[in-house]
């Protein structure tokens, strides 16, 4: 048994995973597949997190066994599971706000995703843990915990049939969004991207309109996708700040921008006056909820998300420190990176 430590950029090492024991309201569940996150990304490169640390938090695998108390799934069960759990009874659970819960991070899988074996605590189990369908793959399955942030992140705002979306930023997220955007019945959804293979794929999957910034003028092609009319919601899936300003005067009166990235804490210039005169509305979106698991489970099963075919890449978790980098290359030909363990 084997676990890939993170111990700074460029610095993984394969480590035993020794003495693995669980109690009576856990189980043990084996990696099949983990899904390298944006933010599995960030951390590596940007080394924003203490060391040493496992990685990971997109996980299917089967349950190799289980406590004695534990009564809702068995060994041989095929499953799904993500990292943080709400306390639900905190003013913030009160609330709704389950990813702003104080135990919602300090809540994770044990050791994490990219590790042979994983201990699954009984809250995951109660909480972020379901089984797969027999038509959903391992891989499929461990594309639920971010098709289950998107949605998430829908639930923040108003999107009506027949509105025009911009989501900014073609990679795993922004196809995932432009997915369900499609499902919700959008008129033109239009992705931005300086990546030409990730805009193509865009289109792949559901987009209805591309636009490379670096070579288009994205006002003046708004302007005419929309015939006038302009962006209702606009959503921002890369993580680089000024795409916020960019949002802002880019968006319709009345419309809305949906934050969906982690930006540097710098300071951002907005052009304010537009909050009081045109009533846009910012909100931002963070993880996912419980409440997301199930949702994201039948959108996977029932094809509204191809999540098969975002894979583009894959890697034997020895490899991972090479699985980061091309999911972090931002020119090069990959969407959807993922560890297998067969």
């Amino acid at each position: 048994m084997k676990k890939n430590v993170y111990y700074g950029k460029d610095d993984f090492r394969i480590e035993s995973l020794e003495n693995v024991e669980i109690g009576d309201t856990e189980l043990l569940l084996k990696m099949m597949c983990c899904g390298v996150c944006g933010t599995d990304v960030h951390k590596a490169i940007e080394q924003t997190v203490p060391t040493p640390t496992v990685l990971g938090h997109e996980v299917s695998g089967i349950i190799e066994k289980t406590g004695k108390d534990v009564k809702d799934f068995k060994a041989g069960d095929r499953v799904f599971v993500a990292h943080h759990v709400p306390c639900y009874s905190c003013d913030q659970c009160r609330k709704g706000n389950y990813s702003l819960c104080p135990q919602f991070k300090a809540t994770n899988l044990n050791p994490g995703g990219f590790s042979d074996y994983i201990v699954v605590s009984d809250k995951h189990i109660h909480s972020t843990m379901g089984k797969l369908p027999d038509n959903v793959s391992y891989e499929e399955g461990a594309l639920v915990e971010p098709v289950a942030c998107c949605l998430h992140g829908f639930s923040k705002v108003d999107l009506e049939p027949g509105d025009n979306v911009l989501i900014m930023g073609a990679g795993q997220i922004g196809i995932i969004q432009s997915q369900i955007a499609r499902h919700k019945l959008a008129n033109q959804i239009i992705v931005s991207d300086v990546n030409d293979f990730r805009l193509e794929k865009a289109l792949a999957f559901g987009a209805t309109n591309i636009i490379n910034p670096s070579k288009q003028d994205i006002h003046a092609e708004l302007l005419a996708m929309t015939d006038g009319q302009g962006i209702d919601l606009i959503i921002i899936s890369a993580g680089i700040g000024r795409l916020l300003n960019d949002a802002m005067n880019l968006i319709r009166r009345g419309g809305q921008i949906l934050v969906f990235a982690p930006f540097k804490k710098d300071d951002v210039h907005i052009p304010a006056y537009r909050f009081f005169e045109d009533e846009i509305k910012v909100v931002g979106a963070y993880s996912s909820t419980p409440l997301d698991y199930e949702p994201a489970l039948i959108m996977i099963k029932n094809k509204v998300i191809d999540a098969q075919a975002m894979i583009t890449h894959k890697f034997p978790l020895e490899e991972l420190e090479s699985a980061i980098h091309s999911a972090h290359d931002p020119s090069g030909q990959s969407l959807k990176v993922v560890i297998t363990e067969r």
